[in-house]
């Protein structure tokens, strides 16, 4: 079945974007600095990379006891969720770096992720940011059956108990990359000639695909095991990264787009949406966390999720500074600027929001 084309509004007669881009491409134009990446974030990703690698090395060349392997394998985890929202993700929006090289390069360590490039840049480049938040296009807020984001899904029965088993699923994202997930989309997304940018030849991303698979595989189970470690110790570290990498993905992305303050609104019959795309990112977005100096600098500037959409092609690196002129010019054309103060505040209200779209729609 064919999706219906969408389209969105282009009425805006108060002129918020073209006023609010004014104001931020002045902002880099009078401190004369660049909007991709700095070596504040060149160094950053040097530590997130080592956080990624160096537990993993130590595992492999030295004896340890079994309690420490376990840390360094959460720590690991911890890593991989680093680099993927520091690193690959900039890279990824052409923001990490002015040279294209270097965000190509970049981009790639998705590779060492389990993820896949073209995969991940149809997903988040194309149908997330394009269509946040609009249920049939923004495969972020589907979940399959299993978990009801949207009023917009059908309930079923075991959605009841959603705000208890939802997060012990997060934590299979990451781990659903490595086995099912990129097969998936590379044949869906190639099937609807989906890209961003060139489409790639079909051949060309199969080959991508399976011989990165190999070498992920190689490197996190066959070289272990080639090592002497057991083979259930193997699955169960494999595991424990993965579920600890996926937790953080997954939650870093709830608080940004699930929540009681965000909408998830729905095209006419006609195939169009009320707001313009700029407006539709403030309805369907969420900050977290915005004074949080940990949060900013681990989430890879996440937290500040609507500058991040109005502007994906800016290293996050700058989000707080534009979320300040952000913020005044949203206030200033009467549009919403959505966020909570505190990651746990952030936290209790996803909880409420699963709750509430786990009720049977006539009881809600």
């Amino acid at each position: 079945m064919t999706k219906q084309l969408l389209s969105f509004s282009r009425t805006d007669s108060a002129k918020f974007f073209k006023t609010l881009n004014k104001r931020v491409n002045a902002y880099f134009k009078d401190n004369k600095i660049k909007k991709t990446g700095n070596w504040k974030l060149y160094t950053k990703a040097i530590l997130m990379f080592a956080l990624f690698l160096v537990p993993l090395v130590l595992i492999l060349t030295l004896s340890l006891p079994t309690w420490l392997q376990i840390v360094f394998i959460i720590i690991i985890g911890i890593g991989m969720a680093g680099v993927g929202m520091n690193v690959m993700h900039d890279a990824n929006h052409d923001a990490f770096s002015s040279k294209k090289w270097v965000n190509k390069l970049m981009g790639s360590s998705i590779y060492i992720l389990a993820g896949n490039v073209y995969n991940w840049q149809v997903q988040h480049n194309v149908l997330h940011h394009t269509y946040t938040n609009i249920q049939g296009y923004d495969e972020d807020i589907d979940a399959g059956r299993i978990i009801r984001f949207s009023k917009h899904t059908k309930w079923l029965k075991i959605h009841k108990y959603q705000k208890i088993y939802s997060f012990f699923l997060y934590g299979l994202l990451t781990i659903n990359w490595a086995i099912t997930t990129d097969f998936i989309q590379s044949y869906k997304y190639l099937k609807r000639k989906l890209s961003y940018g060139k489409l790639p030849k079909p051949t060309t991303q199969w080959t991508k695909l399976i011989i990165s698979k190999i070498i992920y595989y190689s490197l996190w189970i066959v070289l272990p095991l080639f090592l002497g470690f057991v083979w259930w110790q193997v699955i169960i570290g494999f595991f424990i990264m993965h579920f600890t990498a996926g937790l953080i993905l997954s939650i870093v992305f709830q608080l940004a787009h699930v929540m009681p303050n965000t909408e998830m609104p729905q095209p006419n019959k006609k195939g169009s949406m009320k707001n313009t795309w700029a407006i539709h990112q403030l309805f369907t977005t969420s900050n977290f966390a915005p004074k949080s100096w940990l949060v900013g600098f681990f989430t890879g500037g996440l937290n500040y999720q609507v500058e991040h959409h109005l502007y994906s092609n800016i290293s996050h690196i700058h989000y707080k500074k534009i979320a300040i002129i952000v913020k005044e010019t949203a206030r200033e054309f009467s549009l919403p600027y959505n966020e909570y103060k505190t990651f746990w505040k952030a936290i209790s209200e996803h909880y409420k929001q699963l709750k509430a779209m786990g009720q049977k729609p006539v009881m809600a």
